[in-house]
This record gives C-alpha cells, structure tokens and sequence, in this order.
C-alpha cells in the first residue's frame, strides 16, 4: 500500500519519494534559466514602455503644483478664488491668509454667488450653500495646493479656510 502511493506523488527535484533518476533532466536547468531570461526581458520592455507612458510631456506638467485648466483666469498660489459663473468666468472674489482668518465663516458680498472656485491654498476650503456656513445647506471641503471646480455642485454662499 505504502508503495502506491509513493509512486502516485507527483515527481519534483528533491522529494525523499522520489528516486534520483526522477530529478531534473540535465538540460533543465539550461531551459529554465533561457525561460527566466525571455520573462525577465519582456517584462523589462513593459516596464520600460509604462514609464515611457508616465514622463511628462510638457515641462508645466512635471512642476509639483498642478497647473489651472486653460480656461480658468488667473488664481495666484495661495488663493482661494470663485467666480460667478460657470468655468471661471464672471465676477471673481479671491481669499488668502491676509483677507481671511482660517476657522472663520467668510460669506460672500451681497448680490455674489460663486458658480465655480478653484483651491489654490495649502489649506482645505469649505464651501457652503448658505451665507452663514451653516449645515443645514450643501457644503462640501475641497483640498488645497490645486483643485479646481468648472461647476460647482451648488451656489456658493460662504466659504471656510481651515488651519
């Protein structure tokens, strides 16, 4: 019974079950290493390929700040700007550190509501539906160093920077 079942195990190199001439073929280790070396190639040109696809095309897209879509006005670094219409056009407000104090609801001027905003600040920006940052309304928090909103998801009334 015993023998059976040695003989029923599959053959692998240096299994005790197994005989010495059941090991691998004298050439079996030339062809593993012709097969290792052919994956090894081709997965060095996949390689190669993927970062060839990953190196940036335009210098303004390897700086580590990301660039405004190309129909956005102007929104310096370390501003927080809205505009009051769709795809930054329209009236614009700009926030930073000197027009704004971090924690503090900031509604916007009378007769102003934002449609689009873009997140040029280090910080976080709340957004909020209602004038009082009250959440009641919508209001969403967007990140900062470079987000950008075309539409927004709601009228913009208020805005909150966050330390």
């Amino acid at each position: 019974m015993l023998r059976r079942l040695r003989s029923a195990i599959p053959a692998f190199p240096g299994h005790p079950a197994i005989p010495s001439h059941r090991t691998m073929p004298s050439r079996m280790p030339q062809i593993l290493s012709v097969v290792t070396a052919g994956l090894l190639a081709s997965g060095g040109i996949l390689a190669g390929a993927g970062a060839a696809q990953a190196t940036p095309r335009h210098p303004a897209a390897a700086s580590s700040q990301p660039t405004p879509p190309s129909t956005a006005p102007s929104c310096a670094v370390g501003e927080f700007c809205l505009w009051g219409d769709e795809n930054y056009s329209g009236t614009a407000q700009n926030y930073d550190l000197r027009t704004a104090n971090p924690g503090d609801c900031i509604p916007l001027p009378d007769g102003f509501a934002a449609h689009s905003f873009g997140n040029r600040m280090s910080r976080d920006v709340t957004i909020y539906q209602g004038p009082d940052c009250s959440t009641e309304g919508d209001f969403t928090t967007y990140p900062g160093g470079g987000t950008y909103v075309p539409q927004a998801p709601f009228v913009v009334r208020a805005v909150k920077i966050w330390e």
